[in-house]
């Protein structure tokens, strides 16, 4: 087993408004529905500084002091690919939606309930909100997605 493999970055961030979060209803096929705002990190930026620039490009908020709180990964078809989950209650600057998907504010204990919720946003949440878990981990095995919280 090699030591190096390729890796894509990618972040989301729960933007915390009191008791609501910040949610975006994607468009994309490949992951669609309510989730987290976010995108790729760019060749040589870091990644807080693409945490901010996605937030910003995807719903006009500018965010600060974006905190870590976990990652999201799996491996598939040789490559690796992380999600970089933050989460912060910083931001000024007023909303808008994008071509990503609308966004809006909701009650953090509602997201679950939601209609059209990501498929795996139950558990992303999860991830952003308990202290003990800071990695939310898919593997294959006999053709099946295995999810393990860690």
């Amino acid at each position: 087993m090699g030591r190096t493999e390729t890796v894509e970055f990618v972040n989301m961030c729960m933007v915390q408004n009191g008791d609501k979060v910040l949610v975006q209803h994607r468009k994309k096929k490949d992951y669609s529905g309510i989730t987290f705002p976010g995108g790729h990190v760019e060749e040589g930026e870091s990644f807080s500084e693409a945490v901010i620039r996605e937030i910003r490009e995807e719903t006009g908020l500018t965010i600060s002091a974006p905190r870590l709180c976990g990652i999201k990964d799996w491996y598939n078809n040789d490559h690796r690919y992380v999600v970089l989950l933050y989460k912060t209650e910083h931001f000024t600057g007023t909303l808008r939606a994008s071509n990503e998907g609308e966004v809006s504010w909701e009650k953090i204990e509602e997201l679950p309930n939601l209609p059209h919720v990501a498929k795996d946003m139950k558990d992303m949440l999860r991830v952003l909100t308990e202290d003990d878990l800071s990695e939310f981990f898919y593997y294959l095995k006999d053709d099946q997605w295995i999810l393990e919280l860690k």
